[in-house]
């Protein structure tokens, strides 16, 4: 799993810079990134893929505790990303490298 804190760390030695000199622009691209939503925005990273905001439309759900009782669950807006072409590829690949497969258990 990759944290915002290991994002960091690993520009910051991509680019042979401190961490505390790369924190704050990879926190300013975030929160553009969520001012953009926020606002109804959509945001393109071609190749990468698009952050956007879709309408999730009112429904009725189930209690788990009580399968009987029906909710009543409220439209919302939701953030969503859609991963570009070259995403999916890279990661396609991947799985058949065996690099993001599960380790085999040694006897």
């Amino acid at each position: 799993m990759l944290t915002k804190a290991d994002l960091i760390e690993g520009i910051a030695e991509k680019l042979n810079e401190k961490k505390k000199d790369i924190a704050p622009i990879v926190e300013e691209v975030f929160s553009t990134i969520e001012s953009s939503l926020a606002r109804g925005e959509k945001c393109t990273f071609v190749g990468f893929g698009v952050f956007e905001v879709k309408d999730r439309a009112a429904r009725e759900g189930r209690n788990p505790q009580d399968p009987t009782k029906i909710v009543k669950i409220p439209a919302k807006k939701v953030p969503v990303f859609r991963p570009g072409k070259d995403l999916k590829e890279k990661v396609a690949k991947m799985g058949k490298s065996g690099r993001a497969t599960a380790k085999k258990k040694v006897k």
